[in-house]
């Protein structure tokens, strides 16, 4: 399908960006109301020289202000067989109140068997359209093997550790 996006086919272009598959993370940070998380698949890694990531969270979001707030916060990688926890970021913030969970130095929620953790703080934010680009300096790293969860064409997935 060829077609130029003009907000009239917003469906199209969701099912374009679909094609892409991503990795899923959750995010988490501290904040006045407890400690948040958010489901992303926007994640990329930017620098090795700083550690630098970035993600996107949704500025309509109800945890936006919380993350916007935040200068610190944990990006994690989900395992394949973490899509529970998945399912529960994606409709409850607060979710961190009913699952153990460690928390850093600084107080940000950190969550067991993930794939990958990345601790951050925050470096930049820029509002991009109806989401904002978020830019942490990797302050502290840890991974494991195993098999991946993955988003692909509107769908979950699993990729097998090689």
């Amino acid at each position: 399908m060829i077609f130029e996006p003009d907000g009239s086919n917003t469906r199209d272009l969701r099912d374009c960006f679909a094609r892409f598959t991503t990795g899923v993370t959750i995010v988490t940070c501290p904040s006045e109301h407890g400690p948040v998380g958010m489901t992303a698949n926007s994640f990329s890694s930017i620098s090795l020289d700083p550690p630098l990531v970035l993600w996107a969270a949704s500025r309509k979001s109800r945890r936006f202000a919380a993350f916007d707030a935040a200068p610190k916060f944990a990006i994690h990688v989900l395992s394949a067989a973490q899509k529970d926890l998945c399912d529960l970021f994606a409709k409850d913030g607060f979710a961190l109140r009913d699952i153990a969970h460690d928390t850093n130095a600084a107080g940000v929620p950190l969550l067991a068997d993930c794939l990958a953790c990345f601790e951050c703080t925050r470096t930049d934010i820029h509002p991009a359209g109806d989401h904002a680009l978020i830019l942490g300096k990797v302050t502290r790293a840890r991974w494991q093997k195993g098999d991946a969860l993955a988003f692909f064409a509107s769908e979950f997935t699993t990729v097998a550790q090689p």
